[in-house]
């Protein structure tokens, strides 16, 4: 009985940093990042003028995540399972696949558990172009913007990347 609880110790420990860590945090979404096809090209660039600047929450995609937490699970699962197999009863072989396949599918069915999609910090930018008012929500953080002037780069129609005017608090 003591092996089983040494053998669970790490495969719990394993789990929750492996399903903790399979959170998106969407970064590569936000206005100032781009793509390497999208460099040393021509864009269009105007400035507008924000008028407010709202906290919003983006739901983006985490099934790449998903998967993964899937698959590290299962691998997971099988090693823990068949460690615990073997250690359990006679110490037979068949204990041993018994218990690898039975952690796999466990492993896996807790991967599953990770959402599809997850919630990142947003903003709601309102601003004024000319004499017309427009939103524009992207993923950032509310005070990497402020009120007054801010560039709108335009890689594609109808596509607002509002660029942050202002800096966050360095973190000490």
């Amino acid at each position: 009985m003591m092996n089983f609880k040494k053998c669970l110790l790490p495969l719990a420990i394993a789990a929750s940093f492996v399903l903790t860590g399979c959170q998106s945090n969407a970064d590569d979404h936000a206005a100032d990042v781009y793509q390497t096809d999208q460099l040393n090209s021509k864009q269009e660039t105007k400035t507008v003028n924000i008028i407010s600047v709202l906290p919003a929450k983006v739901a983006v995609d985490n099934t790449a995540n998903k998967r993964a937490a899937q698959t590290t699970g299962a691998i997971l699962g099988a090693v823990a399972g068949g460690v615990i197999g073997h250690n359990v009863g006679s110490g037979s072989g068949l204990n041993t696949t018994a218990g690898a396949a039975t952690g796999g599918v466990a492993g896996a069915a807790a991967g599953s558990m990770v959402n599809d999609k997850t919630l990142v910090e947003g903003v709601s930018l309102t601003y004024k172009e000319g004499t017309k008012v427009y939103t524009s929500t992207q993923v950032g953080k509310q005070c990497q913007f402020t009120t007054g002037l801010a560039v709108v780069i335009s890689t594609s129609y109808n596509e607002t990347r509002i660029q942050p005017n202002a800096k966050c608090p360095e973190k000490r």
